[in-house]
Order: structure tokens, then C-alpha cells, then sequence
């Protein structure tokens, strides 16, 4: 099962990173786990310094923007 966490203090675009990356999940199939991390202590210890982030299975795949649902499959295959 892939772990796949949205990082972010629950700002707009940060919600909306994690229901793009709920809705990826479910749209590809793939046996993944959402989460999000709103916790600045463990965003800045991924190294993200802005956010929204999105970490797979422990990778930053992205800090500062918001992933398309496209984009965001694209990471998950």
C-alpha cells in the first residue's frame, strides 16, 4: 500500500491538494493511503518550505502548488 500524505496548515489550496489526491486514488485504483500533515515541525522535516507538498511513499513529489488530478496519477503508477 502506497502512503501518500498532503502537507500543508489547512489552507485553501492545501484542501484542495488533498481532495485531488484522494479523488487520483480512487480514480486509478492503485492501494494507496491519503493523509494529511498539518503539523510544522514534521512539514519542514520532509524539507518543504512552502505548501501545499505531496510526499509518495516518503518523496517530496511536489512543494508549493497545487497537482492536478493528472499529474498526481502520473506519480502514483
Amino acid at each position: 500500500m502506497k502512503k501518500v500524505y498532503v502537507l500543508g496548515t489547512g489552507c485553501p489550496k492545501c484542501k484542495k491538494l488533498y481532495e485531488a489526491a484522494q479523488t487520483a486514488v480512487r480514480e486509478s485504483g492503485v492501494d494507496a493511503e491519503v493523509s494529511k500533515v498539518e503539523d510544522l515541525d514534521e512539514i519542514v522535516n520532509y524539507g518543504v518550505m512552502m505548501t501545499p507538498g505531496l510526499v509518495i511513499d516518503g518523496t517530496v513529489v511536489a512543494s508549493g502548488k497545487l497537482m492536478s488530478i493528472d499529474e498526481i496519477k502520473k506519480y502514483l503508477a
